[in-house]
This record gives C-alpha cells, structure tokens and sequence, in this order.
C-alpha cells in the first residue's frame, strides 16, 4: 500500500498506515589503501566524532563512553593498518543499548599479545569483551564491545 492509495481512500493520512522506521544506530565506513597509517586514524577519529554523540544521546555518561570508543577505535584501526591484509579497512560501530561495538578489518594475522602491540592493553581494559573472526576480504576482523 503506497501513501497515494491511503489518501485515495480514506481522505487522510494516518500514522498507522504508513511504514515504521527503525533508527540505525550503526555507522559503517571504509578508508583505502591511498590513506597513510596516521591518515587511516585520523579519518576514523574524525567519522566517529562525528556519529558518536548523536547514536549515544540519551545514554549514560556520552562522553565517557565516546573517549573509550575513540579510544579503541584509535587502536584497532593502529594495528589494522600496521598489519593489513591488503586493500585499506572497513569498520563498523553500532550501539544496542548496552555496549557500542568496535569492529576493524582486515588484519592479515591474529591479533598480536599487548606485549607486541602495547595499545592493546588499553583496549583490554576498556572493552568488556574483544575477539576476532574471519573477514569476507581475506583478512580477519577485530572487534571490541565497549560497555556504554
């Protein structure tokens, strides 16, 4: 049913009868290979200063809970670039309410020790959760829930 069939029949339009949106609150974004190390930080810095604030409003503490997502954020996409699978990143950050998840591919390897990649101890300490699983470009995708 088109809005155009609803008002053809009753007059009015109605909340009802038109479709229910869902807010995403999920950004995706991908930066290519042209982009330097610092360039890759930089730009992601900046997309999720961006989405941040306005996903999280009405969350706890926003703030906080964006410096720790910058923060992983910043790490991951570190390591990432450093150890590339090969054509540039992709990554998403999404929030359920609970956690904001952090997820940067594609990594041509495991995820390094804290000991080989210091950053990572500071993604251990805010996320309540890391992992890593296989990517759909021939890396591997890290990811980390942090607690919002």
């Amino acid at each position: 049913m088109t809005i155009s069939d609803v008002t053809a029949k009753s007059g009015a339009i109605s909340a009802s009868s038109l479709p229910q949106v869902r807010q995403e609150n999920s950004i995706d974004f991908a930066i290519g290979p042209e982009a330097s190390h610092t360039e890759a930080m930089e730009r992601a810095g900046a997309l999720a200063a961006m989405a941040l604030p306005r996903m999280l409003a009405g969350a706890p503490d926003v703030a906080r809970t964006c410096a720790d997502v910058q923060a992983v954020l910043t790490e991951l996409v570190d390591v990432t670039t450093r150890h590339s699978a090969g054509d540039g990143l992709v990554a998403r950050i999404s929030y359920d309410g609970g956690h904001v998840m952090v997820s940067v591919g594609d990594m041509g390897r495991t995820l390094p020790a804290p000991e080989e990649e210091p950053g990572l101890y500071l993604v251990h300490r805010v996320a309540a959760e890391v992992g890593q699983y296989a990517g759909d470009h021939g890396g591997r995708v890290t990811w980390a829930a942090v607690p919002a």
